[in-house]
């Protein structure tokens, strides 16, 4: 489940970049690189779980799909916490500044 969440937070993320130019000036290329890291060491971790358990990997018991689960929703929320303090400190449309200069 944690490949499965994080794929698509990479997926979705990586489309958002490639189709508008302001997501690339928000630095949304950081958020896909989390995620599409995370979606390789989650693939990784799949194979060699696969390799141990073969078959029963395709049937986990339902405790321990709703851990995996809150483990990938973590995991999202993580990755968009840490894109959310780069945004803050690289400060790309100058937002931080501007309302610095009115206080």
């Amino acid at each position: 489940m944690t490949l499965l969440l994080t794929v698509i937070a990479a997926v979705v993320s990586t489309f958002i970049w490639y189709s508008s130019k302001k997501a690339r000036t928000l630095k949304i290329s950081a958020l896909c690189y989390m995620f599409w890291g995370a979606s390789i060491m989650w693939f990784v971790d799949a194979i060699y779980e696969y390799a141990e358990l073969r078959e029963v990997y395709f049937t986990p018991p339902a405790a321990d799909m709703l851990n995996d689960t809150y483990l990938g929703l973590s995991v999202i929320a993580l990755a968009l916490v840490v894109w959310m303090i780069i945004v803050l400190v690289k400060d790309p449309l100058d937002t931080v500044k501007n309302a610095m200069k009115r206080v």
